[in-house]
């Protein structure tokens, strides 16, 4: 894998990240530039348009619990 694909590759897998904690979906989720950790949550519905979401912190970790609870250290906008 050549390096642009681990770049298109890490923003999928923070988009995932946005996406789950922008819907409040349960789970526990970890990013850095190293690595990207995401236990529960959901994969971006992509029909009938592209979810345009972003994470614009390098480091974070969040805890989405169910009842619309959510605790986390990013306190940014998920506006692309």
């Amino acid at each position: 894998m050549n390096a642009k694909q681990a770049s298109i590759n890490k923003q999928e897998k923070l988009r995932a990240i946005a996406y789950s904690m922008d819907l409040l979906i349960p789970g526990l989720y970890c990013w850095c530039p190293y690595f990207t950790i995401r236990i529960g949550g959901a994969i971006p519905d992509d029909n009938p348009y592209r979810y345009p979401g972003m994470i614009h912190s390098s480091i974070g970790i969040a805890l989405v619990l169910p009842g619309y609870k959510i605790f986390t250290t990013y306190q940014g906008s998920y506006d692309a």
